[in-house]
């Protein structure tokens, strides 16, 4: 089916200025997922106050995401929820320099999680908007987010290898000004366009609770099963720096691991029209379990920084097939009205499994070690098996499919 054409001027610029903020909003991961770990390591913290450090922003998390999502489909301009964030999140940065011991780190990193919980999800929300209303691709938008990622991690990478863990902080307080810089740039949109009335066939009671629910129940399950497989990352995300680091790995040799699986990433979306056009959402999501299933059971094995190397490009299946294909079934089936609702409910799935992964991930990682991981697989075969179910439960008609 093709897009209609929004009688809406386009902003100048739209996907350059949402691919720079991408590119902003996700440096600030690549730097705190691969290093912020091996900071509190540093700070001589045990495994267990590690997980609960790591997972205490995701928690947070869950309860700032969906409201601000809420409220953004309400606002005149969304935009002032990203500029709201950006200037939080540089806040608690620059408090995390000078902050010391485990109770002033977990409560300033709990605030810097639910001041910059809104970003993403409000970024997506525009983003969409301008794919649904003017027919520009996801992936080539998205994609620059990973490049951002990338550059990040080598560029940090870099810097703790030379001047050891303790630039961590100071390297995320950089990050988050550069958010800020995004969120001035970020197009406005305005206030999203109405939900038309349609005449619904099905004129029952329990059509009528299904129109007032915030996510049709087949997309919230589809929405569990895509984020419990995402949530496997978060051993990943928690302990790979530590674990890689004790089997002798460089801060640059880290730094390229965790960019080899962006790359792929980045390669895919690149290409992620072409998907688009011949691959189903269910089908792009059911293959990244698959392949998530597989790589937490090989991450197990010994293998040295060649074949991690090679391990870790299977990030693009793992996390780019599910996020793609969920965000191109958004685009699907939701409506602009109710777009940043919806990031904000896939936010929260995504924010309760993978902040109840993490905190577990310091207990079971302190008792299993690397044997944790194939716990982990044994999650993402769960996710696999939502997946497959609200595949089952989708409508049997056939919904012409628009591409990201």
């Amino acid at each position: 089916m093709a897009q209609a054409v929004s009688p809406i001027a386009i902003p100048r610029l739209f996907p350059v200025r949402c691919a720079l903020a991408y590119g902003a909003a996700l440096g600030v991961n690549g730097i705190l997922l691969p290093f912020f770990p091996v900071w509190l390591k540093s700070l001589a913290l045990t495994d267990w106050q590690i997980g609960l450090i790591l997972s205490l922003p995701i928690v947070l998390r869950v309860l700032s995401a969906p409201v601000a999502g809420f409220l953004a489909d309400r606002l005149s301009e969304r935009v002032r929820i990203l500029l709201f964030s950006a200037i939080l999140s540089i806040t608690t940065a620059l408090l995390l320099m000078v902050v010391d011991g485990f109770w002033m780190v977990l409560l300033v990193f709990g605030l810097q999680g639910a001041a910059f919980a809104p970003f993403t999800p409000i970024l997506e929300s525009i983003t969409v908007m301008g794919v649904r209303r003017w027919g520009y691709r996801y992936g080539t938008i998205r994609v620059w987010g990973s490049i951002g990622f990338v550059v990040t991690t080598l560029i940090a990478g870099w810097a703790v290898q030379r001047f050891s863990a303790s630039i961590v902080p100071l390297s995320a307080a950089i990050a988050f000004s550069l958010t800020l810089g995004a969120a001035l740039i970020v197009p406005r949109l305005g206030r999203a366009v109405a939900s038309p009335a349609k005449a619904d066939p099905d004129r029952g009671q329990g059509a009528a609770r299904r129109r007032a629910l915030p996510v049709e129940p087949d997309l919230n399950l589809l929405m569990i099963g895509c984020t419990l497989v995402q949530s496997t990352h978060g051993m990943y995300y928690a302990f790979s720096g530590i674990h890689w680091q004790q089997l002798g790995f460089s801060g640059s040799q880290i730094g390229v691991l965790w960019s080899a699986g962006v790359v792929a990433e980045i390669l895919f979306f690149f290409l992620s029209g072409l998907f688009a056009r011949k691959v189903s959402p269910i089908a792009l999501m059911t293959f990244g379990s698959v392949v998530a299933v597989l790589r937490w059971l090989l991450f197990v094995q010994p293998l040295g920084f060649a074949a991690a190397t090679l391990l870790q490009c299977s990030h693009a299946f793992s996390f780019a097939f599910l996020h793609f294909g969920m965000q191109q079934k958004i685009v699907e089936s939701v409506h602009e009205s109710r777009e940043s609702t919806v990031q904000g409910t896939y936010f929260f799935y995504n924010g309760v499994f993978l902040a109840a992964s993490t905190f577990l991930s310091g207990l079971i990682y302190r008792a299993l070690g690397q044997n944790s991981y194939y716990l982990m697989a044994l999650v993402a075969a769960g996710g696999l098996v939502l997946t497959l179910l609200a595949a089952r439960r989708a409508p049997s008609a056939a919904v012409a499919k628009k591409s990201c």
